[in-house]
């Protein structure tokens, strides 16, 4: 089994453009064969490209299709960010507007998004699955100007991971008018993350004296009272 590459670094750059115009007959191929070699061939040659072309553009195959399309749907969002930044949003609306554009993003092909959650669900895909949930919410952090450098770093950025999976989850399974009761279920995460953000914000900072302190009144119970 080829080794999952991320499409995203230097080395994949100058495959872009062949990617970009591979890309959108390769998911109408993969809307009926699913996520295959066989649809990257025939996504190849509904772009006038044989099947060397689809090797040269997905040398890793079905992962290479899946990360950069992963990709592209970030680049999409930030772009939707970037546009509305002169606006006084709130920050739960901003990133409420990162993640509704990705999944405007994967729209036109809804059936393919829906084969790649299948693909993504085989366990040796795990990792690749991870990594692509915590690029785009960084992606989206990034996007909104976040200058966390500590632990806050990596909880934003792994309660955001969570919002956008569990929301592209909802999508998949939502065939109401405009994905309406997908836009509900994002408002009302997005509710739930800003609630537990003023209920940490409230807590007190830990000292480690207030520990070793507690544990002395505990073990010499009368010294409190000296």
């Amino acid at each position: 089994m080829a080794k999952s590459v991320d499409p995203a670094s230097d080395a994949r750059r100058p495959l872009d453009a062949l990617r970009l115009e591979l890309l959108a007959p390769t998911l109408e191929a993969v809307a009926f064969d699913g996520f295959t070699r066989t649809a990257l061939k025939r996504g190849a040659e509904a772009a006038g490209r044989d099947a060397l072309c689809a090797a040269t553009a997905w040398p890793n195959g079905v992962d290479d299709v899946i990360a950069f399309w992963s990709r592209e749907a970030d680049t999409f969002a930030v772009s939707a960010l970037a546009a509305r930044a002169r606006e006084d949003l709130r920050i739960r609306d901003r990133v409420t507007l990162g993640v509704a554009s990705r999944i405007d993003y994967f729209e036109p092909h809804k059936e393919a998004a829906r084969r790649a959650a299948s693909a993504l669900a085989f366990p040796y895909r795990h990792a690749l699955a991870a990594r692509l949930v915590w690029r785009s919410a960084d992606a989206i952090w990034r996007a909104l100007g976040d200058p966390s450098t500590d632990f806050n770093y990596y909880s934003k950025r792994a309660i955001l991971s969570g919002v956008i999976s569990s929301t592209q989850a909802r999508w998949l399974a939502d065939d109401t008018t405009d994905s309406a009761e997908t836009g509900e279920f994002l408002r009302a995460r997005i509710e739930n993350v800003m609630a537990f953000e003023k209920f940490k914000a409230r807590l007190k900072p830990f000292d480690p004296a207030d520990l070793i302190g507690g544990l002395a009144k505990m073990r010499y119970p009368g010294a409190a009272r000296e």
